[in-house]
């Protein structure tokens, strides 16, 4: 219903490029206040509908509380929108209730948010769409299934990181069809969206460059067989309309930019076919189409939209207080899975994950925002922190510290701050994880000492702040035969509380920290650091084994892998790729010998950050927790004032 038949043909036309674009609408949008978004429908979401009507197909995607707050504000916009659906005009793409990011959050949250928005689809436009637009472009294997359950029959994906992660794809590959493959073994229908193409319409929009020019552009984008391009898949909110974001934002002409618009699309008319969305999946049966592909790899677990300065950390521990309010919500979510939530508390929890509230959030929206988390944490939150006080410790002497448990035996350095030098649990012959001394790599870049268990900030022009300092540990045997170990370390940001729990009856040792920082300031804090010793594993064999948003786990060979999530993109970027552990854990090992790292999410859902090289004879393989990264976004703004507390543990995952 959603796509006439007559564009349908186009697309199978031999030695042709068909075109296809889609608009993406947010009232939710980070930079736009409250009281705009009328102004947005008038003078965004109308003239989206006058273009459909006179040059369609397009596609449209909205969020579910899009939809809703549109009808509150503008109800003739849903009824018309309703009658350019059923006449094949505009093609409803689904995106969920609240544009939240799939890989940073628990697989059910997802689940509800897909069915929320299918369901507000179907009750305001009367139809319930049958493609996705994968949120923010932040993809991962373990999404697939969850979209496949929603009833999608196919995704929208952005090409170009995907694509420069895959370099033996066929160059046809990009203008065709694919299958993604998920995380379970299904595979769904693949659409790519691609950043140029959409860059270059919003520049002849904006009159940054001429007709000619974008036409170019295109013409270039054909080859000698049939081809499909997305020429659109962003915003609807910056033509004709400024969301006051950048400083650098261009001003209005007195041109509409609408207008502007429409005369692209006469001219793509003219050279090109121009088909709704899902017709270009028709091309599936064309060489080099219809591969089951799977998108994400271990040097890139997550892909996400446009320039590298785009990584899931963005949502994860940057903007005003990620990590907390990432925090706040997981909090949230374990009270309602463990009591009665309705659809309305679920909508209300998607609202408040949604990747608006982690960028450039408004100040007031902040502040508001921050309210209504707080409010909805009092409601449905249990959780406690375990508590640490100690009784009946000791000074602990020397530099070394040796732990001996049942489970395990451990060697602490009271001279880096209770840094582990080597751990190894009582079923393996020789410790697993530890520290690398000084010159145990030929490689310069690697030459520094290397240690399990440490906390590093970095901030631009700042000298860096470790805890590897020297510290009064005291031990404190607990009843149960487990040894705890607590420190307190001064930093120049303020005091760091450590304390570790080395576990009697489990091959397992807990790090719980708290920072006595009142300024976090601008950087990059990761803690852990668990380091893998080269010798206890087969490098052949090692994988990283997580889950990144979906219900199965996904499982990454690291043989022959050089990757580095940690690695700045740039001044401004600290980070370039992650790892959303949303399930809580992570594990490294090969076929005899695992670790598994375990985040206390309620605490503070830490981001994973891996790096692995082999380095001539031997192999560096690390994995850091991250409480906070750099970008544009960060813009500091504790949701809450106070110390903060991380809890983690790593313990043994054998076979």
């Amino acid at each position: 219903m959603n796509a006439p038949v007559l564009r349908r043909e186009h697309a199978a036309a031999a030695g042709t490029l068909s075109l296809f674009a889609l608009f993406h609408l947010n009232l939710a949008f980070s930079s736009i206040e409250e009281e705009q978004r009328g102004e947005v429908i008038q003078r965004c979401y109308w003239p989206l509908l006058k273009l459909a009507e006179k040059h369609g197909p397009i596609g449209l995607e909205a969020t579910g509380f899009t939809l809703e707050e549109i009808a509150k504000h503008d109800p003739e916009w849903i009824g018309r929108a309703r009658e350019l659906i059923s006449a094949g005009r505009i093609e409803l793409i689904g995106s969920g209730y609240a544009q939240i990011i799939g890989p940073l959050v628990p697989a059910r949250v997802t689940e509800m948010n897909l069915r929320l928005g299918n369901t507000i689809c179907k009750r305001l436009l009367g139809v319930a769409p049958s493609l996705a637009l994968v949120n923010e472009q932040a993809y991962s294997g373990g999404l697939v299934g969850l979209f496949l359950d929603a009833g999608y029959r196919a995704i929208l994906m952005d090409w170009d990181n995907p694509g420069s992660h895959h370099p033996t794809w066929h160059g046809e590959t990009r203008y065709l069809p694919q299958r993604a493959r998920g995380a379970d073994g299904r595979s769904i229908e693949l659409l790519w969206t691609n950043t140029v193409a959409f860059q270059k319409l919003q520049r002849f929009a904006h009159g940054d460059i001429e007709i000619d020019d974008y036409l170019t552009y295109l013409r270039r984008c054909a080859g000698p067989r049939a081809r499909a391009l997305c020429a659109y898949a962003s915003d609807a909110e910056i033509f004709d309309f400024r969301p006051g974001r950048y400083k650098t934002e261009d001003r209005l002409s007195g041109q509409s930019e609408w207008e502007r618009l429409g005369e692209a699309f006469a001219a793509m008319t003219g050279d090109f076919s121009l088909i709704a969305p899902s017709a270009a999946l028709e091309l599936a049966d064309r060489p080099h189409a219809g591969q089951e592909l799977r998108l994400e790899t271990a040097s890139c677990p997550v892909p996400v939209k446009k320039q590298r300065k785009y990584n899931l950390s963005r949502w994860a521990v940057t903007g005003r207080d990620d990590i907390a309010v990432n925090a706040a919500c997981e909090r949230i979510y374990r009270g309602m899975q463990a009591n009665d939530a309705d659809d309305g508390d679920w909508k209300q929890l998607c609202y408040l994950w949604a990747s608006d509230f982690r960028t450039h959030i408004t100040e007031a929206r902040w502040q508001k925002f921050c309210a209504e988390l707080a409010d909805a944490e009092q409601r449905w939150s249990t959780y406690e922190a375990p508590d640490l006080s100690h009784s009946g410790s000791t000074p602990c002497d020397g530099r070394m510290i040796d732990i001996e448990t049942p489970a395990l035996a451990a060697r602490l350095d009271r001279r880096r701050g209770l840094a582990i030098q080597a751990l190894q649990f009582r079923s393996q012959q020789n410790a697993l994880i530890g520290g690398l001394p000084h010159g145990h790599f030929d490689d310069i870049a690697l030459q520094a000492d290397w240690y399990t268990g440490d906390c590093v900030f970095e901030g631009p022009g700042e000298h860096k702040i470790t805890d590897l300092e020297w510290c009064e540990a005291r031990s404190a045997p607990q009843i149960n035969g487990d040894v705890l170990v607590y420190a307190t370390i001064d930093t120049t940001k303020g005091p760091i509380d450590k304390t570790l729990r080395f576990a009697a009856h489990e091959a397992r040792v807990d790090f719980d920290l708290t920072f006595h920082w009142e300024d976090w300031g601008r950087g990059s804090l990761r803690l852990g650091h668990i380091t893998l010793l080269p010798d206890a594993f087969d490098w052949e064999l090692l994988t990283l084994t997580t889950h990144n948003g979906g219900k199965d786990i996904e499982t990454f060979s690291l043989a022959g892998e050089t990757i580095d999530h940690g690695a700045p993109v740039s001044f401004l970027v600290s980070s370039s790729q992650g790892l959303g552990m949303t399930e809580g854990w992570a594990e490294l090992g090969d076929g005899k010998s695992r670790i598994r790292i375990e985040v206390d999410r309620q605490a503070g859902p830490l981001m994973g950050l891996l790096q692995h090289r082999r380095v001539g004879g031997s192999l560096f393989c690390q994995l850091a927790l991250s409480a906070l990264e750099l970008d544009e976004t960060r813009k500091p703004s504790a949701y809450k004032k106070g110390p903060r507390r991380f809890r983690f543990s790593v313990k043994a995952a054998f076979p």
